[in-house]
Order: structure tokens, then sequence, then C-alpha cells
């Protein structure tokens, strides 16, 4: 069997059978294709050696590619040849022994609790309250900038104020919704005038964008003060990190952030924890600081 039909199959099983987010099945095409690029033309699924694939990474270093994309072009190879063994397509996943380049373990800054209440001042535009909601909802749920886009009315219950959210995987999850946030959600959904499914409406009355929310979150900083190099992930870390600092259980945070795995949000406990070390520093009398 040929390289390319045994990724064309492992693709399609990922669309039909696996349900994988759109998203996710474009990083899988985009990385596997890389690999057959890197391949001699219609290599066989076969006949490629651990070697390669060291090979090909080695090759993306030295094009200036991060450990992130290159773990993740591992990981997928490694996802594709697992497929394969399984199916009986080929004996042995050449790639399970390559090691995967060491990542940075760095998160992104979290906005301070005042930076997050200017982002959230009132301003003149024209989709005010529809920003407010929206910003209202991602931040006090910690959602994903897929997750709150791809809201839709039948998810929210302001009498219990939960929504429910699809996650990565298509995952479903039931969060809380603070009582300022719902009521903002609450006055905007009211003020609508569309019929749509959709939560969150662009001025034409279609779902809005990933990318139009990054422009918004922005222009709405421009305008307000606030840390213009804010983003909807940003956001999302900073919920997780004041949550933390506020004492909420970590289990907890796992569950509201929709993280398959703890090992994911106890990188905010080296967060917080990197904090108080700058805080000891800075201000105590025994750091070993001057002045």
């Amino acid at each position: 069997m040929k390289l390319q039909d045994a990724v064309d199959s492992f693709i399609t099983e990922l669309e039909e059978i696996r349900m994988a987010s759109p998203h996710t099945v474009s990083n899988y095409q985009r990385d596997l294709n890389k690999f057959i690029q890197h391949c001699p033309d219609g290599i066989a699924l076969d006949a490629f050696a651990r070697s390669d694939v060291q090979d090909w990474l080695v090759a993306g270093h030295a094009a200036g590619l991060s450990p992130a994309t290159l773990a993740r072009r591992l990981s997928a190879l490694r996802s594709l040849l697992d497929s394969c063994v399984q199916a009986g397509r080929c004996e042995k996943n050449v790639a399970a022994g390559v090691m995967a380049p060491k990542q940075s373990k760095r998160l992104p800054k979290a906005l301070s609790p005042e930076q997050t209440e200017k982002l959230m001042q009132p301003t003149d535009g024209d989709s005010d309250l529809r920003d407010a909601a929206l910003l209202a909802v991602m931040y006090g749920c910690g959602l994903r900038v897929s997750e709150v886009v791809g809201l839709n009315i039948e998810d929210v219950n302001i009498w219990e104020k939960e929504l429910r959210v699809l996650g990565k995987g298509k995952k479903e999850r039931i969060v809380p919704v603070p009582v300022g946030a719902i009521n903002v959600l609450d006055n905007y959904i009211t003020s609508r005038q569309s019929i749509s499914d959709a939560v969150f409406l662009n001025i034409r009355g279609s779902r809005l964008t990933t990318r139009s929310v990054q422009r918004m979150l922005k222009k709405r900083a421009l305008e307000t003060g606030a840390d213009v190099s804010v983003t909807p992930h940003r956001l999302r870390h900073s919920f997780a990190t004041h949550l933390l600092a506020g004492g909420v259980d970590l289990r907890a945070i796992q569950e509201l952030l929709g993280h398959s795995s703890l090992a994911t949000t106890e990188r905010y406990t080296s967060l917080d924890i990197n904090k108080l070390t700058e805080v000891y520093d800075k201000a105590h009398p025994r750091s070993g600081r001057k002045g």
C-alpha cells in the first residue's frame, strides 16, 4: 500500500469514524502531507524506517520550525502508523520510538483582574451589547473562542445559569455562568431581531467567526485602554489563573476548561508558584534583594 493511500484512508477515518473537528483534520492532513513530500515519490507504507522519521524532524528543525510544531508532526505520523498497524496495513509503528523535541512549558501571561475589568467597560460601538455579552461569557466561563462562537440558542439555559458547550473532540460539557455574565447575555439575546440558531451574530445576521472575535478584542482593548496584546486564548488562561489564585480546586478548573488530562491543567500550578516567587523576591525582607 502506498503511503499516500494510507494517509487518505486515515483522514477519511478521522472525518467519518472518529468525528474529529475540521481544524484537527486539517492539521493532520497538512502534517502528514509534509512527511509525504519528504519521502520519495510513490513510496510504500512499509518502505521507510525510523531513521527517515528522525531525518524528517532534523530537516524541520534546520528549517526553523518550533519544538511544538515538530512534536505535533511526529504525533500525527504516530497516529497514522498506529491506525495502519491496527488495520493490518503494516507490521510496526517505526515512529513509536522516536523522541519528540523538548517543548517549553511557558503559558501566556495572564491579564490582571484590573485589565479584564477595563476590557469589559462599555464602548460607543454599534455592537457593544453583543461584544460585552461575548466577553462576559468567554472570560466568565473560560471558553475557547471556537466554543463561544459555536454556541446556539438551545445551548443557553438562562434559568439554571448554564451553558452546554461543544469542546475539542466534539465532547459536550455543562459550564456554570456567573450571574453578571448571564444577565448581560440575557439582555443581548432578548434584544436580537434575528431568528438564527447561533448566539453571537455579525452585522449580516450570520454566525460570528473566530477571526472576527480576535479583531473585536484588539479594537476594544484600544478603545478601553486595556492591554492590546489580549487574545481569546489569553482570556481563557486568565480565567484559569484567576480561579487558581482564588483557591478553586484544580480538578474543578479542569472540568470547567474541558481538559481531558489533569496534567494540562496542572501547568497553572507552576504558573501560580512563579508569580508567588516573583512577589516574594520583590517584597520579602529576607529575599536577598537590596533596597
